[in-house]
């Protein structure tokens, strides 16, 4: 193909298609959501979601692909795919409803293996494979030391639920707390990888979008959930 035809393939068609967007969230936890295209190209796709998720996470996509902009599976009326969530952008919210902007590059047929055995992990780009599709291998988390606070901040924790609204509820305090995460004492039972929002006891108004990295239990038998915040930084100031 010339090097026109590449460029022109790699354009981004307004396509206004519906689309299954499907997610395991956690080991026990999935769910699947109908929204419509953004636009396309064979190697990716733009559309708008109720859900949270994060930039790396993996998620399987239903779509009448055009038969032109497929790279296999020419001949079945919908084209299965799964991608990688390559960036997220929190729309603005209207009450409690969330939406986010999210764009993903395909990455083939089937997951990797390691998706397989933890849905939580994240990937990033490897290049691309022999089709022009994304090749992925799992990230390196690097966690940066953070300066936290080591101050009791209520808050409010809603677990969201399969209509993406929060149901589960909890009111407790940070044991620490940064603009990027913090730890909450908690009493729910909430997987890693889950996400969740966080409210300011003090400005219920506020809120943030947080995924669930660990829930160790302390020497005091208390459980803890370690958050990160995925769609802003926490105010910090006056909380020492």
């Amino acid at each position: 193909m010339n090097q026109k035809g590449s460029r022109r393939l790699r354009e981004r068609l307004n396509f206004s298609l519906p689309l299954r967007v499907r997610a395991r969230e956690s080991q026990s936890h999935e769910w699947t959501e109908m929204t419509r295209s953004i636009d396309l190209t064979p190697f990716g796709a733009r559309f708008l979601l109720r859900h949270p998720t994060e930039r790396g996470r993996l998620l399987h996509l239903t779509i009448p692909m055009p038969r032109q902009l497929r790279c296999f599976d020419h001949t079945e009326p919908q084209y299965r795919i799964w991608a990688l969530v390559r960036h997220v952008r929190p729309r603005p919210r209207e009450g409690d409803d969330i939406c986010f902007e999210v764009g993903v590059a395909f990455i083939g047929k089937r997951p990797p293996e390691s998706f397989l055995r933890d849905p939580t992990c994240r990937y990033e780009p490897q290049g691309a494979d022999a089709e022009g599709m994304l090749a992925i291998t799992e990230s390196v988390v690097e966690r940066a030391e953070k300066t936290r606070l080591h101050v009791p901040a209520e808050v409010v924790i809603e677990l969201f639920d399969d209509a993406s609204s929060s149901r589960t509820r909890e009111e407790t305090v940070t044991e620490n707390i940064s603009p990027e995460g913090a730890a909450v004492f908690t009493t729910l039972e909430i997987e890693r990888g889950r996400f969740v929002r966080v409210r300011d006891a003090r400005k219920p108004d506020f809120a943030l979008i947080a995924v669930v990295r660990a829930r160790p239990v302390g020497a005091d038998h208390i459980a803890r959930l370690h958050l990160e915040f995925v769609d802003g930084k926490w105010p910090i100031e006056g909380l020492g």
